[in-house]
């Protein structure tokens, strides 16, 4: 095949082509995109957690300046609610009830936040003020928010018609073979933790623009979104009972999503629905504190784990009980985040019995869901601090008891008994490289040296590996452009990751076009007939294996029509600067001439949609270095090294700058974010003045490298990277602490977030 290798190939480190536009101000965010004549919608929202609630009177609001409609449960009645997507198998077969949550609350509320009344109105201040002329009879009932307690006897109930708290129970594994093991074991480690709740916070909070065509009988639904095609099959099908066909959905950027934004707000359909009565457009825009009460929560765990060893330290049992909270209803994909970390939950380990228990749990809380990572990093989280703890506990290396137990590749294709089948992996070659970059053999002469200076030094490691790009394609279609520049559509959605950048590259390699005369189509429902959006890190290792069959395709059909016009063989055609010519000659033509010359628009688009049929697996080791004050329980991360397997790197740039934002993540889980809520279920954490995020002196060095096997099941060995950060960190940070806890006072135990009250109560009870 005969094309000039490209200046920004896959495996360059090409700058991210996106920014320019979004430094100067001009990128197209959802509030930043108006309509002629749009209104401005308001939610009205719970301020108790459990409450029966009737309207005494709604037209002083309705008569309100400005107010145009003032919609309840029952203006909505003909609609469906946000469903829950995700059905599970109980042991004993049946299937769990779901628990969707409603468009507008009819008379019952089950968190701080729930929907109570929506308003229209010209101006948000105008809906806003609308809303408090609502008289409103309250029944307050008694709220719970403690997982810990939820299933006792005699609390509060979320659901009174299921008679208990427990929205679940999934079970994995093999219980008797698992006690047996345990039983007979030489030694047995238990750990009890909590796996805290976080608020995405992503920079852009969610907003919707919605627009009625009476004429057309069709929506259109403006918002940022992770992928347009499947809110757009929801509306449809779930909540207006409509086809496909009248809706349009449209992503612009997207400032951050984190799992997040992948799913269907009662928002969405209410600001719809509110445009469809009025027959104006309708936005609705989300401010941080609403972000804080109604957009889906991640993890919330309470975690009691054992792990049984022989006597030569290898691993035969592992023994898990999970408490998930599910909050006030079953999100999206609220049940499949916790049990998909069942299937995870053995790690890089060969563990031959596992006993994997977990019960989702209704309180009065906030929905739980996805972020980042959804359920992968819980279940490394769990088996690292679990492996570190059983070492201190035997007085082995972590290392060592890591090395005799890791999978071996010889061993691959290994079938986990949490059902993932691993293709390839090499645990203890890229730990050993950390451990090396990392100076572990030095670091007693570091903590030393610490000591000397009043800290406390520790280290800690992780080894983890996660399931993405999972089952399944995502179809890319390229066009030559008039002007012989290429489009690609691809029903993927850019939060910020770098796609525009990252497609172009794979292109550029095959069409030997210049970097900047591609264009990168996401987002729009009437572009792109289907599309899977991006979530699961699916994006590059599916989306990207598709935009390169593709541009094999487009490349194939601009060789032959060049040749046609050439009067030679296409095998004699190269590409190189956005034209072709004859090899060795100066006969060429134009991108521009080619496609001028195409008789039709099939002859100058190139299409693939590549099917996948196993998931791959990224992995890696995190260490982390920490120092603590003792005097004021400051934790300061001194070093920080990762070394990774993503299988194949298609921009070191950007998979640099994806590391280090899921590192980040996972230390802010780690040392500073958590949700807290009152007894009476209000959030103490609904704003930035109460939510510690990690700031920039947070943010430490990062020494990180590759040692990249590659994939099996994909394509192109790619295996996926948007998470992996995340779910390295975690464990590592926690790792470290501990082992600095543990040299100075013998503390084996923090949970997260290790704030630092905590350490220092810690250091000092």
């Amino acid at each position: 095949m005969n094309i000039a290798t490209p200046k920004f190939g896959v495996g360059a480190s090409a700058l991210r082509k996106e920014d320019p536009k979004l430094i100067r101000g001009e990128g197209a965010f959802t509030d930043d995109i108006t309509a002629e004549g749009e209104l401005r919608g308001f939610v009205l929202r719970s301020a108790y957690a459990a409450a029966h609630f009737s309207f005494n009177d709604l037209d002083a609001a309705r008569s309100a300046d400005g107010v145009h409609l003032v919609l309840t449960a029952q203006d909505v009645a003909h609609l469906g609610p946000v469903i829950c997507q995700t059905t599970l198998k109980q042991p004993d077969g049946t299937r769990h009830a779901l628990k969707h949550t409603p468009l507008l609350c009819d008379g019952e509320v089950r968190h701080v936040g729930d929907a109570v009344a929506f308003i229209v109105a010209d101006t948000l201040e105008q809906a806003r003020d609308a809303s408090e002329l609502i008289d409103i009879d309250w029944k307050f009932s008694d709220a719970h928010v403690d997982l810990a307690t939820a299933l006792d006897e005699g609390r509060p109930l979320v659901w009174p018609d299921l008679g208990t708290n427990q929205a679940f129970l999934y079970r994995v594994g093999d219980a008797e073979a698992t006690e047996t093991a345990i039983a007979s074991a030489d030694h047995v480690t238990t750990v009890h933790f909590v796996n805290n709740r976080l608020v995405s916070n992503y920079m852009e909070p969610r907003a919707c623009l919605a627009e009625w065509d009476d004429e057309a009988g069709k929506f259109t639904l403006t918002l940022g979104s992770q992928g347009v095609h499947a809110i757009r099959r929801t509306l449809a099908k779930d909540v207006f009972g409509m086809d496909l066909d009248a809706f349009r959905v449209v992503t612009r950027d997207v400032g951050g999503g984190f799992g997040t934004k992948s799913f269907n707000y009662r928002e969405y359909p209410l600001a719809l629905e509110s445009a469809r009565q009025l027959g104006r457009p309708v936005k609705w825009v989300c401010d941080r504190t609403e972000h804080f009460l109604s957009d889906a929560h991640g993890r919330d765990h309470l975690v009691t784990a054992s792990l049984a060893l022989d006597k030569y330290a290898r691993i035969t049992g592992l023994k898990i009980d999970i408490l998930a909270n599910m909050g006030g209803y079953l999100s999206q994909f609220g049940p499949y985040v916790p049990t998909f970390g069942g299937s995870m939950a053995t790690g890089v380990y060969d563990i031959a019995n596992l006993d994997f228990k977990l019960r989702g749990v209704y309180t009065h809380t906030t929905p739980v869901d996805a972020y980042r990572g959804a359920g992968r990093p819980e279940a490394a989280f769990l088996i690292e601090r679990l492996i570190d703890a059983t070492a201190r506990e035997i007085g082995m290396p972590v290392a060592e008891l890591r090395r005799r137990n890791f999978i071996r590749p010889e061993q691959m294709p290994y079938m986990t008994q949490g059902g993932r089948n691993y293709d390839v992996g090499e645990f203890d070659g890229h730990m050993t490289r950390a451990l090396e970059k990392a100076g572990a053999a030095s670091f007693p002469e570091r903590a030393a040296e610490a000591v000397s200076r009043g800290k406390l030094r520790g280290f800690g490691t992780a080894v983890y590996i996660e399931a993405c790009a999972f089952a399944g394609s995502e179809p890319a279609r390229l066009t030559l452009d008039a002007d012989g520049g290429v489009t690609l559509y691809i029903g993927t959605q850019t939060n910020g990751q770098g796609h525009a950048t990252a497609y172009s590259q794979f292109v550029a390699d095959k069409i030997g076009i210049d970097f900047d005369r591609i264009t990168v189509r996401q987002g729009d429902t009437n572009e792109l007939a289907k599309g899977g959006g991006t979530g699961g890190s699916r994006s590059i290792p599916l989306g990207g294996v598709s935009v390169n069959r593709a541009s094999e395709v487009l490349a194939d059909k601009i060789r032959k029509l060049a040749a046609d016009e050439l009067e030679a063989s296409a095998a004699d055609i190269e590409l190189v600067d956005g034209s072709a010519r004859i090899v060795g000659t100066d006969r060429v033509l134009s991108f521009a001439e080619i496609a001028l010359a195409a008789k039709s628009d099939e002859d100058r688009t190139g299409e693939a949609d590549i099917v996948q049929d196993e998931a791959t697996y990224p992995n890696g080791t995190h260490i982390c270095e920490v120092e603590i004050d003792p005097e004021t329980g400051h934790v300061e991360i001194v070093a920080y090294t990762i070394v990774d397997d993503f299988g194949v790197t298609v921009n070191p740039v950007l998979l640099l700058g994806q590391v280090h934002g899921g590192v980040m993540q996972g230390i802010g889980q780690c040392l500073s974010e958590g949700v807290v809520y009152s007894e009476d279920g209000q959030l103490l954490t609904a704003s930035f003045m109460d939510y510690a995020m990690p700031r920039a002196d947070s943010v430490p060095y990062f020494d990180f490298e590759t040692r990249n096997v590659p994939s099996t099941t994909n394509a192109m060995g790619i295996k996926g990277a948007g998470e992996a950060g995340t779910i390295g960190a975690c464990p590592a940070v926690a790792n470290a602490l501990v082992d600095a806890l543990d040299r100075a006072r013998g503390v084996r135990h923090i949970d997260m977030p290790a704030t630092p009250l905590r350490v220092w109560e810690a250091l000092n009870s």
